[in-house]
């Protein structure tokens, strides 16, 4: 969880950082955060004050999801996820959590809810993976952050 805390530091979104690390057999097999697509601006530059622009259900018109980056990444590499777990440091949406399941993904891992963040009264993607046998869990040990290396 540690390393998509840090991760999602790579963001260039004004509204939320998000981070996501794909894994299988304790081995790390993609990461990802949330931002534009490649090839595009990176919306804290294009519009530091607002973002980018906001669509019908008010979020990011222009912006992947961490969980889309790191499963598109994935492909992009030829890397199976079937049977993976997925850390993320906020909880899928309901489109996400429709290609986690789709992709094969096993596990969720979650640091904090989007549904909270988003004012909702439940999270969506949470129980749609639920209900279709992902298991999910809030993650609750201690998150360590290194100062300074030595």
């Amino acid at each position: 969880m540690e390393l998509a805390i840090n991760i999602a530091m790579r963001s260039h979104c004004v509204k939320r950082h998000v981070g996501a690390v794909l894994t299988k057999e304790t081995r790390i097999i993609s990461i990802g955060y949330n931002g534009p697509p490649a090839g595009t601006h990176n919306c804290d530059e294009e519009w530091p004050e607002t973002g980018c622009e906001r669509d019908s259900k008010g979020s990011c018109s222009l912006a992947l999801h961490a969980e889309q980056n790191a499963l598109m990444y994935a492909v992009k590499n030829n890397t199976n996820v079937e049977g993976s777990t997925i850390y993320l440091t906020l909880t899928p949406c309901l489109p996400c959590a429709r290609m986690l399941l789709s992709a094969g993904v096993k596990n969720v891992i979650y640091l904090s809810s989007y549904a909270e963040y988003k004012g909702l009264p439940k999270d969506e993607g949470i129980d749609f993976l639920e209900k279709f046998g992902v298991k999910t869990k809030k993650f609750a040990e201690e998150i360590k952050v290194i100062d300074q290396l030595i």
